[in-house]
């Protein structure tokens, strides 16, 4: 996993990301050209995800050719998913497991328990950041690692020593998502070489999408009044980055904790000095502390989905969708012109 440090507001680098990478931890039992497919119902290759950002991406880039399960179903927390032994058995029969490492506790342990053998961490597809574990807003600032893609030796003592975690959430830089993009892309050649000609063009057009999305948050979010936005957690650290905004969350990267009366203070007088109109809650994770800030503060409240799941609360039917209903509601809380 490639971990860097970052200063809110400073500029990204796009990652530069080598398709070795999926390839090195795609460990693959097919022989020749052979598929691993081969012999499925159909002759589908049979996609496991473990959450709505994984599955998108392997339904849009493996298109007709794979039958994708979704372990998180529609609705469910992806923090709080818990998985049966059964569930956990079944993954040794999936072609492709595809997960994010880090997110999920019980699909981290599913993985090291199950015979599952042809498996991608999306975690190793995109460099992922350390933010601040209490909120989004960095008001010291750590440099970038001195290294782009730098490998993070400290390992989880030294993280915890600065305050920081490291955020999961890359997927919501669209930019970022499209270097993900890339990776599943080439897994699902090497996992099935005889559509490979599909999973070309299928990862093409995807991220051809996401840049696109990219280019429509860049244009919507310039000369916004304000560049601040509060969030029921810091699950935006990275779009905040990518266009050069400031994320305060009420909680940290874990949308279940409880913010202390001193936090809530604290984000009562940022509302008032950074001018923010809005309090943003999620769909799938309770919107009581986010509603009691906005009345406390006289704030208004919307929704900022960030896209663990798609339910019919969502306002979209997938993640462009999705994307594209927060930039609307971005640019109306920020005073975009």
């Amino acid at each position: 996993m490639n971990v860097r440090r970052l200063r809110t507001r400073s500029r990204i680098g796009t990652a530069a990301v080598a398709g070795a990478a999926a390839l090195g931890l795609l460990t693959l039992s097919a022989c020749g050209n052979s598929s691993a497919a081969d012999g499925k119902d159909g002759g589908k290759l049979d996609v496991v995800a473990s959450f709505y950002p994984m599955q998108f991406l392997a339904e849009e880039i493996g298109g007709e050719h794979v039958s994708v399960d979704p372990l998180t179903k529609p609705g469910v927390e992806p923090h709080d998913l818990e998985l049966k032994p059964r569930q956990i058995a079944e993954l040794g029969e999936a072609d492709l497991l595809l997960y994010l490492g880090g997110l999920q506790p019980a699909v981290d342990e599913a993985v090291e328990q199950s015979a599952v053998e042809n498996k991608v961490d999306a975690a190793s597809l995109t460099d992922l950041d350390l933010h601040s574990a209490g909120d989004g807003h960095d008001h010291g600032g750590e440099e970038h690692a001195e290294e782009h893609g730098e490998e993070h030796g400290g390992g989880h003592e030294e993280e915890e020593a600065a305050g920081e975690a490291t955020d999961p959430h890359f997927w919501l830089d669209p930019v970022k998502y499209a270097e993900a993009a890339e990776g599943v892309g080439k897994a699902l050649e090497k996992a099935d070489p005889d559509h490979a000609a599909d999973y070309k063009k299928n990862t093409a057009a995807l991220v051809k999408k996401l840049e696109g999305l990219n280019k429509d948050f860049e244009d919507g979010l310039k000369g916004t009044k304000t560049k601040t936005f509060i969030t029921a957690h810091t699950a935006f650290g990275y779009l905040a980055e990518r266009y050069d905004l400031d994320q305060e969350g009420i909680t940290g990267l874990d949308p279940t904790a409880e913010p202390s009366p001193a936090r809530m203070k604290e984000l009562q007088q940022v509302a008032k000095e950074e001018k923010v109109s809005t309090v943003f809650f999620e769909t799938l994770a309770s919107d009581k502390t986010a509603k009691a800030l906005a009345a406390d503060t006289g704030l208004k409240t919307d929704v900022l989905d960030p896209l663990e799941g798609i339910t019919d609360k969502s306002k979209g039917a997938d993640y462009i969708e999705v994307m594209h209903a927060n930039l609307d509601a971005l640019k109306k809380a920020l005073g975009a012109k």
